[in-house]
This record gives C-alpha cells, sequence and structure tokens, in this order.
C-alpha cells in the first residue's frame, strides 16, 4: 500500500511511520517540522535526544533496507502543491497527524489558540478538499481525540464509538436517529477536532469520501519495536507542562525525585493507551476503510481509563517520590466517570499494552536513563484556561 503520513515527524507520526514501513507499505511523510519549532519557542526539548529528520529516515535505511521518502510542506497554507503531490504520489491512503495536538498550549495564548485554529482546521480542510479535486480514490485515517466527547457529563451510560442513537419527538410520535455524538471540547485544541467530525461528515456524505476517525486516549511510552532499533530512531518523551501528557510528566518527575504535581483532586479520569498500540491501531484502520458513501468510521482508540490520583499513587509507590497536589489550571469537573466503549479495535485484533505490563520498563529505560537533559523549570504547567486564574507555576515560587 502506498501511505502518506502527514505529520509524520511527531510523537505519534514517526513510530507510526516507522511501523507502516515495516510492514512492507510505500511510506512517504510529509511534515512542516513544526513540532520542532515550538520546542524552540517554548525553549524546551525532548527528554529524548531526537535526530534531524533526514539523518532518522538515512538511520531507518540502514537498519531495515526500507526507504521512507520526506517532503516539506506546510498543510494548512500550501494547498496547490497538496494538490499536486497526491497527484504525483496517488497514494492509496493517507495518514493525518498534522495538527497541534496539546490543549494546554492551546489555550496559552490568544497567538497559540488563532495558530492553533489555523493549522488544525484549514489542514484537515485542505486535504478534504485537495482529495475532491483530484478525483483519487484515497482512504482517510484521522488521529482525533476522546476529547470530543467531553469528560463526566454523559453519566454511567459507556461513551459509543462516535454515533448515538436519539429519539426526536414529533405530533406523529417518537422516531429514531443516528447522530454523532454530542460534543464538548474542554480546548481550542479539543475545539478544532470537533470541527474535524463534521468536516469528515460532510465529505463523507457530499463527495464520498472514505474517512476513519480515531477518537484516542492519552498516548504513553516512548518506544516501538521499530524505534527500539537504533537510539538515532528514539521517539519524543515530552515531559513539560504544555506538552507532556500526564503519565509521561509522572515518570520524568519520579526519575528526578520532584514531587507528582497533581492538578486539584487528581479525581479526573482519562483513557489512556501506549504508542505502540497507536500504530497498531493505524494498521488496523487502514486495513478496513469504508466504503464510498457510508458514514465516517469512528473508532474508540482507547485500552485503559484511570484517573489521575490513581495514576501517581501507582508511581509514588512504585518509586518513594511524594505526590503533591496544585490548582488546576483547566476548567474542568474536579472528579468524573468514563466510561467508554471500545470494542471495535479488539474485535479487528488489537491486543493491548496494560500500565502493568510497561509502566517500569519506562520509568527505568527512558525517565531515569534521560533524567539529566530535563529542565527542572519547564516541567510545571503554566497555560491557564481562563484569565484570572493562579497557574500551579506561580504557587511552586
Amino acid at each position: 500500500m502506498k501511505v502518506l503520513v502527514l505529520g509524520g515527524d511527531g510523537f505519534c507520526g514517526w513510530p507510526t511511520s516507522l511501523h507502516l514501513s515495516d510492514l512492507g507499505n510505500e511510506v512517504t511523510i510529509i511534515d512542516n517540522l513544526s513540532r520542532r519549532n515550538i520546542d524552540i519557542e517554548l525553549e524546551v526539548d525532548s527528554l529524548t535526544p531526537i535526530r534531524p529528520i533526514g539523518e532518522r529516515i538515512r538511520v531507518w535505511k540502514e537498519v531495515s533496507g526500507r526507504e521512507i521518502n520526506f517532503i516539506n510542506l506546510d498543510l494548512a497554507h500550501e494547498y496547490d502543491r497538496l494538490v499536486e503531490i497526491l497527484l504525483a504520489q496517488r497514494p492509496d491512503a493517507v495518514v493525518h497527524f498534522a495538527e497541534q495536538r496539546a490543549a494546554p498550549y492551546s489555550m496559552r495564548s490568544a497567538k497559540t489558540k488563532r495558530y492553533t485554529v489555523d493549522n488544525n482546521v484549514s489542514g484537515t480542510h485542505n486535504l478534504l478538499a485537495a482529495i475532491v479535486a483530484t478525483g483519487l480514490d484515497i482512504s482517510v485515517v484521522h488521529l482525533g481525540t476522546m476529547g470530543v466527547y467531553g469528560y463526566g457529563w454523559s453519566g454511567s451510560a459507556p461513551i459509543p464509538e462516535g454515533y448515538l442513537t436519539v429519539k426526536v419527538p414529533t405530533p406523529d410520535g417518537d422516531i429514531e436517529r443516528e447522530i454523532l455524538h454530542p460534543a464538548n471540547a474542554g480546548s481550542v485544541y479539543h475545539m478544532t477536532k470537533t470541527l474535524d467530525q463534521l468536516m469528515f461528515k460532510f465529505y463523507a456524505q457530499n463527495d464520498g469520501l472514505r474517512i476513519t476517525d480515531l477518537h484516542q486516549g492519552i498516548v504513553w511510552g516512548t518506544q516501538t519495536p521499530q524505534t527500539e532499533r537504533d537510539a538515532r530512531l528514539i521517539n519524543r518523551f515530552d515531559y513539560d507542562g504544555d506538552y507532556g501528557t500526564v503519565l509521561n510528566r509522572f515518570l520524568m518527575q519520579a526519575a528526578i525525585g520532584h514531587p507528582l504535581t497533581v492538578h486539584g483532586t487528581g479525581g479526573q479520569t482519562r483513557a489512556f493507551i501506549h504508542i505502540r498500540d497507536t500504530a497498531r491501531c493505524i494498521e488496523i484502520a487502514l486495513a478496513n476503510p469504508p466504503k464510498s458513501g457510508d458514514q465516517v468510521s469512528v473508532f474508540n482508540q482507547v485500552t485503559e481509563t484511570y484517573r489521575v490520583r490513581e495514576l501517581a499513587e501507582l508511581i509514588s509507590e512504585m518509586t518513594g517520590v511524594e505526590v503533591a497536589n496544585l490548582p488546576n489550571p483547566r476548567r474542568e469537573a474536579a472528579e468524573n466517570d468514563l466510561n467508554v466503549s471500545r470494542d471495535r479495535f479488539l474485535a479487528l485484533g488489537l491486543s493491548p499494552t496494560t500500565l502493568s505490563e510497561g509502566l517500569l520498563t519506562e520509568a527505568r529505560d527512558i525517565a531515569k536513563k534521560y533524567a539529566d537533559r530535563a529542565d527542572l523549570s519547564k516541567i510545571v504547567a503554566r497555560s491557564v484556561w481562563r484569565s484570572g486564574m493562579e497557574t500551579a507555576a506561580d504557587l511552586m515560587h
């Protein structure tokens, strides 16, 4: 299969590109390297040392014998080049990771809010419009987020995979309709993903595009079997307050003896998935695309759910590092339950990696090994969800 991986230099895109290449697919990465530029902006590096994209690709060929091509393109602003590339490459599928992925970063300032919307919404729409304009039969797999559903407002009922059957009262009695699950975005980043859903629905029903939308949980872990083959292929490990996901932040803090920073009560329940399972899910989605004329195929891409304080307690018991409760910079409920339907990937053969299987290895082989690269001033979250809120960082000084 010929596959374009948009955003293939990023945290999820890089290991997925290697995974797909290792399976024998012809992979081309399209990326404008914006995540590397954001590192410069925020003055923080990945805990793991990330090599230049050209070196990464050369090393992959050395260890695997397989070639990955790279094209530097800004998806949100180079529409005409995108059309030319699609016509020249004629891919079977496009995997779309090319969106600014951090909720805290999206709430950092008016500038980052505008950038997140401009980049994410324009990039997604340019891709869909370009596929229609070329007339090519290309299946699209998009990495979305569980955050489109919101947290804690659906009660104890499990969140279905994308769609909800509702009863609409009419003078002649109730009629049943299937609708997209109501969106409840908790940040500008999550808002862009809800807009993606609407664009996908329109282009699927209006133009017959074949689209799969993966509502993914929080990704943890660093390595996959492919990135482990050479140190120069290692994946990102973000630990800072903007891009570091909660579990990676806890592991980093434990490695250097920093208190585990739990925001609020820690009663927020979140869905998790290991990075190697992300790559496997993309493989499964590519092998099972919808047909032209079908509605958008939605998978909930999660394997486990935990409360934040449960994660902190687990790592505290494992490492002996204490837990520190700080004010929550987000606007969200102090406590929430999260019951998620996740049957489709399991039915198609996903064998999940659990925290109990991989957590100790991650703490030992990544967090402790590279702890000397950490910038302690970047650990605590500084982005806030509304003006007037004290940040956790303010109260740490």
